[in-house]
């Protein structure tokens, strides 16, 4: 095994013992057999150990033996005792996932303090095919048929073409001790039951189940691979980005193949699931427009012809305007409401307006424009969406988000910085006039 672990780090230039790493180790079988290879190889390493105290004097065990093993090889050592039930209580997770958390974290810390070139973890082929099955329970789609990496950042695992099986004989050959957890035995997790009941009859289905799922997961694995670079080309070519806004025509999803796959894989970032893709092919399909999709963060507005994914502004909390009020104050915007008793020249900055005051009514209210509101705009007949309006105006879509409208009874007298509605404009028997002014 010595040679064959030899051979594969050096193929994929995962180690070098010029450089010093951090070394996860448990105690158990596949971390001892990782920690003689990189000592007999002569690969410094720190070992790192962390004692959750899980397993009351098992865990201190552990700790014990591996400190043994680090002063006996003169090895330096780290340990660090954490509280795995008190951060999944305070953070409402798994004790599992806290004690994953606190690990990475400190192998991190430890790391970048100690200034070493990588973290290396003792992950091997059985964890690996585990850990895909766990992913694909999960949902995650391709992505889980990925599984680990040999390298990702400062992550390393160079036992990840070897066996359980190998590991343990090359344990027993070489007389390495190591320490069992008990916890594994137990099927209360599901890496523990796919481990101990669901793989093994799996693989006691034919001789060769386990080479051919391996070959199978390769295979898929490399057709991930593929699709994820065949989506970064369709993403370069089909996404245009406007600042914070990203615009995706209807037409390229429409009659795709694998269509719900890629809006998936350009929303995923932005907080939508899967489901949520379909929903928005669907409404594509069925033409919806006007529909939208959400996340904590994003929207995505089906237009006419495009998907338009923007980041959620604040909501603007409607503004009323009382008959005496002299002006009137939004996003840090002060206007004056000036009322004119005589005729003035027309002020035609669209930045301001002037309003026959005998058309509208008090209370006036300002509130953001909404798809579907309808307006008669100023030299018109007829009455326009604002929508196509601002369409017609060639209004950037960002900038479509800050719109807003005054409105009075109900009816919408001006497009606040674009144009008032013909039902209140001025004209010959105007007496009175609400000059709505922004101030420098």
């Amino acid at each position: 095994m010595i040679s064959a672990f030899q051979e594969h780090i050096r193929q994929k230039s995962l180690l070098d013992s010029n450089s010093t790493y951090l070394f996860a180790c448990s105690g158990g079988v596949d971390s001892m057999v990782l920690a003689t290879l990189l000592h007999q190889l002569n690969i410094p390493f720190v070992l790192a150990h962390v004692n959750f105290h899980l397993r009351g004097e098992e865990s201190n065990g552990d700790e014990e033996f591996v400190k043994n093993w680090a002063v006996n090889h003169e090895i330096p050592y780290q340990v660090l005792d954490a509280d795995a039930h008190q951060v999944a209580e305070n953070q409402k997770i798994s004790t599992q996932m806290a004690a994953r958390e606190i690990r990475y974290d400190w192998f991190e810390n430890l790391r970048r303090e100690l200034g070493l070139n990588g973290i290396i973890l003792a992950h091997h082929e059985d964890d690996q095919i585990e850990t895909i099955f766990l992913n694909l329970l999960r949902g995650t789609g391709l992505d889980g048929l990925i599984g680990m990496a040999d390298r990702k950042g400062h992550l390393i695992r160079p036992l990840l073409p070897f066996s359980r099986k190998q590991i343990e004989e090359f344990a027993k050959e070489s007389g390495i001790q190591w320490r069992e957890d008990s916890s594994n035995k137990k099927t209360d997790y599901k890496r523990n039951k796919l481990r101990l009941d669901a793989l093994p009859q799996l693989f006691d289905t034919a001789p060769d189940a386990k080479k051919n799922l391996l070959s199978s997961l390769n295979r898929l694995k490399d057709s991930s691979k593929a699709f994820s670079t065949l989506f970064e080309n369709w993403k370069s070519q089909e996404i245009k980005v406007d600042g914070d806004f990203q615009f995706l025509q209807i037409s390229a999803i429409k009659n795709t193949s694998g269509a719900t796959s890629l809006l998936f894989y350009w929303l995923r970032p932005f907080g939508f699931n899967s489901d949520q893709a379909e929903s928005i092919l669907e409404a594509c399909q069925t033409h919806n427009p006007g529909k939208v999709f959400e996340t904590g963060n994003f929207r995505l507005t089906i237009d006419r012809d495009e998907l338009i994914l923007s980041p959620k502004t604040g909501i603007f909390e409607t503004i009323t305007i009382q008959k005496n009020d002299i002006e009137v104050n939004w996003e840090e915007k002060t206007y004056e409401l000036l009322k004119l008793h005589e005729k003035a020249p027309i002020d035609k900055s669209k930045t301001n307006a002037m309003l026959d005051l005998e058309k509208i009514s008090f209370p006036l209210e300002i509130r953001s424009w909404e798809l579907g509101d309808k307006f008669i705009p100023l030299g018109m007949k007829n009455s326009k969406k604002i929508s196509d309006f601002l369409i017609d105006l060639k209004v950037s879509v960002a900038e479509k988000s800050k719109i807003k409208v005054l409105i009075s009874e109900g009816k919408i007298a001006w497009v606040i910085g674009y144009r008032i509605a013909d039902w209140v404009k001025l004209d010959a028997s105007t007496r009175k006039t609400l000059y709505i002014k922004q101030k420098n």
